[in-house]
């Protein structure tokens, strides 16, 4: 692991994440930039190597025998590239969270290097590992909606309602520093999972948004809400909407997809729910692991219906998809085609999503294609 040291929050999920189906053991970790806390980490978490910079790390780890297989990145964002380089050109499997990159340019780079490398790539887009998420896109891919005419998402959370970057507050400070987090704020921070859920249910591709973003925060240098409008390849419209200043919203990610059969909703506070409304016939609900739920659902739930899954599962579901990759790679056998995680495909989609409403907040919500 990189990142991911003492007061860091994402770490900590991550590590959660990998124990849960004993896929992998932590054996080595440069924790922090800050050598010293990097090594005092490592001994907070018991992990046996630690390294003072992550250069260090993948050199050293790459000439063992029994050095690392993958590396988990949980930097800030603009630490996720220079992370990524040094261990792909050693063939060690990368798990990143999102968003890919806090550039482009920076983007389209790193993929064309994971992509010679030959190596596994995993973004961990958490939300996509939910089990009514899965049932979710295999209803689409069936059919069952018809076709696809109205994709609705949202994102809503209140904790950068204030100014708390000037506090100290570790989380807020770089997610507000663009030097860190890139050009947007809400829009890469939350905006992104929004962007990629509605994708990976809907299955459509976005061909150009309108986007209008704001910083409400007196001072804010990215923004902390964003309302898109977005226009689908084949017809099909939609609107994304993030906010981190949405007061009184916790974790409000929300999507709705209509098309000419049926609709469904979903909303991640409830996880285990997925609301099915069929034209001219009564709303009916299906339950993780419940009656009517498809093999799609079920291969990525661990326990009975009534018990809830939600975040720290779904995580857990994409660092097992991974696994089951790079143990395929291992052992040259092929990969189950029912194994699907977000990559670098998703990875540059998200991060263009980024530029696009950058480039069309600045033009007063102009129409602007994704620069892909």
């Amino acid at each position: 692991m990189v990142g991911g040291g003492r007061d860091a929050f994402i770490g900590a999920v991550h590590r959660i994440a990998a124990r849960i189906d004993d896929q992998y053991e932590l054996v080595a970790g440069c924790f922090s930039s800050d050598a010293e806390k990097s090594l005092a980490s490592a001994a907070d978490l018991g992990v046996p190597r630690a390294y003072a910079s992550f250069a260090e790390m993948a050199a050293k780890e790459a000439r063992r025998k029994d050095g690392i297989e993958a590396v988990a990145i949980v930097t800030p964002n603009h630490m996720h590239a220079p992370v990524a380089m040094q261990f792909l050109k050693r063939g060690i499997h990368v798990i990143c969270d999102k968003p890919l990159t806090h550039t482009l340019a920076e983007a389209k780079k790193l993929a064309k290097a994971a992509e010679a490398s030959g190596v596994v790539f995993a973004l961990t887009h958490n939300y996509t590992g939910y089990p009514m998420i899965r049932q979710a896109a295999a209803m689409v891919a069936a059919g069952e909606l018809g076709e696809i005419r109205l994709v609705q998402v949202e994102y809503a959370q209140d904790w950068l309602a204030e100014p708390v970057e000037e506090t100290g507050q570790k989380q807020a400070g770089w997610r507000t520093d663009p030097a860190r987090s890139g050009a947007g704020g809400s829009t890469g921070d939350i905006g992104t999972h929004a962007f990629n859920l509605a994708n990976f249910v809907s299955g459509l591709t976005v061909e150009e948004l309108a986007a209008d973003l704001q910083a409400f925060v007196p001072g804010r240098r990215v923004d902390d809400n964003g309302h898109v409008l977005l226009r689908y390849r084949g017809g099909a419209r939609g609107m994304l909407w993030c906010s981190q200043v949405a007061s009184g919203q916790e974790n409000g990610l929300r999507l709705r997809i209509y098309g000419t059969k049926a609709g469904i909703e979903w909303e991640q506070e409830n996880p285990n729910y997925l609301w099915v409304g069929p034209l001219g016939q009564p709303k009916y609900r299906l339950t993780r692991n419940g009656a009517g739920a498809g093999p799609e659902a079920g291969r990525v739930s661990r326990i009975p219906s009534g018990h809830p899954e939600g975040y720290l599962e779904g995580f857990a579901n994409i660092y097992a998809e991974a696994a089951r990759a790079i143990i395929a790679r291992r052992e040259g056998t092929a990969l189950d085609p029912a194994v699907t995680f977000p990559g670098l495909k998703e990875g540059l989609e998200g991060v263009a999503f980024v530029d696009a409403c950058v480039r069309s907040s600045s033009r007063n919500a102009a129409w602007v294609k994704l620069n892909l």
